[in-house]
């Protein structure tokens, strides 16, 4: 049966394998993309699940623990990747990815099922930790899946450009967790989002996950694999056969320090951190931010399918070493511009601009004492509003004393920008957009045709999820903490602070790439 099925496909006309791969591509990504909206959710919350799973007392240090947990889920993924790339490389492709949609799916439900910290303390961050591991186990064993099947029913010229719909899966997925959540907050007050709509994304995903397990059941599985398979060409010890064997080793090697690593922290930095930069270090309103992000990323999502093309005709090599170039020398030009368009001194207040209220709420856990909000809302001509509420604690005598002095409130602010800025910072995130799709476009398939059939799915699935999982999944932590420790420290640019990271990572990957890759594309057909 493998072997028919891989003599049908190789025997049809370019017009009838077009209509396959069309198919085989809208299985794979809705699949892939609905476990990256799954991943992203909890990226997209963090915010809000700081407040959730983790003590309220302390802001920083729970947001900073929920980006170390939600890069938890990004560290384990190699392991995903080892485990389900060993089973993809011997049982196939179909079955494998089938697996981890299933795991990914159950662990995005279940996360919006538990009880907050207050109601069952760390037992919360514990439970939201294991499922955010087995989330990470799952998608790496999943891209590679999903990659791997698409190459493989590609026609080699035209392999960049049908991989690379594979890529917009990824940006797609934080697209729909965007738009889902602003719906969500939308049709809510802001009350009940805060109480239990913040649940609701989660809970949808269930019913994605279960379209798009009936879609892949019925997919067959890859000619070449289907060829290999019934000639007896399959490893049975791909691990072995992968990182065992120094000549592959050394492959494997330079795919992850001369391309995915590079990759992943521009991925992340154009999305994930410009995300958290807009909402934590230049305090703009959470749902501007995330229609501000949606717009972006949907002007830039078909810019990865233009140089997956284009990797065709030019190679791959080029195009990804000059999105690395590109990227390293306008990140620190670019985060400036974002953080000193909000330039609060150069406005005017609006006429009876300033609103000052000022409300006490009886303490939680202590019963004599108030929380005392000052709220203070400034309007400026040009359109900007700033809210900003400082929170004191007061006892009976009058405010909190620590060391003999009045304990520091806790400031949060909140910008409302005018559509002049909103539009400009739109662009500047679009450009970090375009170098994302360059890096990330034809990266499938330049690590599809590194390694041969038999060992395809293990051997390329490790490198990119280092490079992804490891490398850019610690970037939101990584950089806020560099942002915070800069900001403490009273360095000028603090806010630049956290583009350090980035850009090391994807230098030392632009000199390897350059010294070491080969810019021509390889044929997979082994």
């Amino acid at each position: 049966m493998s072997e028919q099925h891989h003599d049908v496909y190789e025997n049809m006309t370019d017009k009838q394998k077009n209509r396959t791969i069309w198919s085989v591509i809208t299985a794979s990504s809705l699949g892939t993309l609905i476990e990256w909206y799954d991943f992203y959710i909890f990226g997209s919350l963090a915010v809000v699940l700081a407040t959730k799973f983790f003590p309220a007392d302390n802001p920083t240090a729970a947001f900073l623990s929920t980006l170390a947990t939600f890069a938890a889920g990004f560290v384990v993924r190699p392991f995903g990747a080892l485990f389900f790339g060993r089973l993809g490389d011997i049982i196939g492709r179909k079955y494998t990815f089938l697996v981890t949609l299933l795991i990914m799916g159950f662990s995005t439900f279940l996360i919006g099922c538990i009880p907050g910290y207050e109601t069952i303390g760390f037992m919360a961050p514990v439970l939201v930790l294991i499922l955010r591991l087995l989330q990470g186990l799952a998608l790496g064993g999943e891209y590679g899946g999903a990659a791997t099947y698409v190459a493989e029913y590609s026609q080699p010229h035209r392999r960049g450009y049908w991989t690379s719909w594979i890529q917009t899966t990824a940006t797609a997925g934080l697209f729909i967790s965007l738009i889902v959540i602003l719906i969500t907050k939308n049709t809510l007050s802001a009350e009940d989002f805060d109480s239990w709509g913040w649940r609701v994304p989660f809970w949808i995903s269930i019913l994605m996950v279960g379209v798009s397990y009936f879609i892949r059941k019925n997919m067959k599985e890859s000619p070449l694999f289907a060829k290999a398979k019934s000639e007896g060409k399959t490893s049975k010890n791909p691990l072995k056969e992968s990182f065992g064997n120094k000549f592959n080793f050394k492959f494997v090697l330079l795919a992850l320090f001369g391309a995915a690593m590079g990759q992943g922290v521009i991925w992340y930095t154009g999305q994930f951190y410009a995300m958290s930069f807009l909402q934590k270090v230049m305090n703009i309103n959470s749902m501007q931010v995330d229609y501000l992000m949606a717009t972006a990323l949907l002007m830039g999502t078909p810019f990865f399918v233009f140089f997956g093309w284009l990797s065709d005709k030019i190679g791959r090599k080029a195009i990804m070493m000059t999105g690395m170039l590109v990227a390293i020398l306008a990140y620190r030009p670019i985060y400036d511009a974002m953080y000193k368009s909000v330039n609060i001194e150069a406005k005017t207040v609006a006429n009876e601009g300033i609103k000052e209220t000022r409300v006490a709420a009886i303490h939680k856990t202590i019963a004599s004492d108030s929380l005392v909000t000052f709220h203070k809302e400034t309007t400026y001509t040009d359109g900007t509003l700033i809210k900003k509420d400082s929170i004191v604690h007061w006892s009976a005598a009058g405010p909190v004393m620590k060391d003999g002095k009045a304990e520091e409130p806790k400031v949060s602010t909140s910008i409302t920008l005018n559509d002049d800025t909103r539009w400009y910072l739109v662009f500047l995130v679009f450009i970090q957009v375009i170098f994302v799709t360059m890096v990330y476009g034809p990266i499938a398939a330049f690590l599809v045709e590194m390694f041969p059939v038999r060992i395809r799915y293990t051997s390329m699935s490790l490198p990119y999820h280092i490079g992804n999982g490891v490398f850019g999944g610690l970037l939101p932590a990584v950089a806020t903490y560099l942002v915070t420790s800069g900001k403490d420290a009273g360095h000028t640019t603090w806010y630049l602070e956290g583009l350090w990271y980035p850009i090391g990572v994807a230098a030392v990957c632009l000199v390897i790439g350059l010294i070491y890759l080969k810019n021509k594309n390889n044929n997979i057909h082994d």
